[in-house]
């Protein structure tokens, strides 16, 4: 009967947990506009501290649900990339590369300072260069948010995020290289990644929207479309170990210059994206051990402070010459500011693939990932509505 109770408990954990996330997310957003994502967060929080049956347990299937989750956001991040305005405004891409290397090279430097090994100080120098496409995004759709800011966080966001992922597979390539010593196998594990990943991305985005111009398709039927595309992408980045996120970016890109529109109401890929969106923030929050955010406080706020320091200088340094005022440069720096689920995922997929440090930076970041997952987007939030690009009212 014990046994029973146990198993009922462990089976209803997530079911209740989601359930009271979004309950939260919508309370608190009303009453006080605090972003649904970071009440999602706080509630998954909670469920790891309580240790609750069943939440916090390794349950199979979960990892590649929240690879889905944040596909699907990935997915919609890459659709409103326009590669043209990067022709137009060479400085834009520009910047994304500059800030990328410095905000790696203060991070690397730091994390040394703190006499952490070369290894670890180079992961989290790698992701640190990210952005979080989920934080970032929701709360961009959440504002119906559009105007200078809001456009150009999104295209810096991606080329962090493409970076990020780059800068780990070298990373990883490199210690498969120093521990084995085969030059094969650290090849293997980095550039063909790489390349095979952005190629399968690609494919799917040409073939896609030449699939659905052969007959007429509602707008709705083509979010669908594209959904179940993205899940397939995933499942096959998975059978092939490649990164689903990167493959999932690329194909969102191709797939925008092929002229298949999402309408607006379809963002987030209607009520299955937000049912995903819950558990993706509640699930990276359970991963976290709140042993190691307590023995790692010091360490993950200075890295917040360089991080956010590299991306708000560089960022009002180049905003005369990429077209912007300098405070326009400074609240978009301030909006790169939620960045965990995406670096926590990318650690997931390490681990899973043989990359044994992964355990240990995920612990040495905790803190940094709390604290820049919970609060992260109220930064952007706040962001976005100093800048006058929000379409929402309280009442919204």
């Amino acid at each position: 009967m014990v046994t029973d109770f146990s198993f009922l408990l462990q089976s209803m954990a997530w079911p209740l947990v989601l359930l009271l996330a979004w309950f939260v997310g919508e309370r608190l957003h009303e009453l006080w506009l605090i972003p649904r994502v970071s009440s999602y967060v706080a509630v998954g929080l909670l469920g790891g501290l309580v240790n609750l049956p069943g939440l916090t347990g390794s349950v199979p299937g979960l990892p590649f649900l929240a690879n889905v989750a944040l596909s699907l956001v990935l997915f919609e991040l890459g659709y409103r990339i326009n590669l043209r305005w990067f022709r137009h405004n060479p400085w834009v891409a520009v910047l994304g590369v500059v800030e990328s290397f410095v905000t790696f090279g203060l991070i690397y430097w730091v994390c040394e300072r703190f006499g952490l090994a070369q290894d670890v100080s180079l992961i989290i120098a790698a992701l640190s260069i990210s952005a979080s496409p989920a934080g970032i995004v929701r709360v961009a759709n959440e504002l119906r948010s559009a105007g200078q800011v809001s456009e150009r966080v999104l295209h810096l966001c991606a080329i962090n995020c493409m970076l990020s992922v780059l800068a780990l597979k070298l990373v990883v390539g490199y210690w498969h290289l120093s521990t084995s010593g085969d030059l094969v196998l650290a090849v293997f594990g980095s550039i063909h990644v790489l390349v095979t990943s952005v190629g399968v991305g690609a494919l799917l985005g040409v073939a896609v929207p030449l699939l659905l111009r052969q007959r007429a398709t509602q707008e709705r039927g083509v979010t669908v479309v594209f959904a179940l595309a993205v899940v397939l992408l995933t499942t096959m980045a998975y059978g092939l170990k490649l990164s689903p996120l990167l493959a999932a970016l690329t194909f969102g890109i191709v797939a925008r210059g092929r002229r298949v529109h999402l309408t607006n109401a379809q963002r987030d890929f209607g009520s299955a994206g937000d049912l995903l969106s819950v558990f993706l923030f509640v699930y990276i929050a359970s991963l976290l051990n709140w042993a190691d955010v307590a023995t790692g406080v010091v360490l993950g706020l200075v890295l917040i402070a360089v991080r956010t320091a590299s991306k708000v200088t560089c960022n009002v340094a180049v905003a005369r010459l990429s077209g912007i005022t300098e405070r326009k440069g400074l609240m978009t720096g301030l909006a790169l500011t939620p960045m965990s689920a995406f670096a926590i995922l990318l650690l997931e997929q390490s681990r899973l693939y043989g990359f044994d440090p992964a355990v240990q930076v995920l612990s040495v970041m905790a803190a940094m990932m709390l604290l820049q997952e919970l609060l992260g987007p109220v930064v952007t939030q706040r962001t976005l509505m100093a800048a006058h690009e929000t379409h929402v009212t309280r009442q919204a």
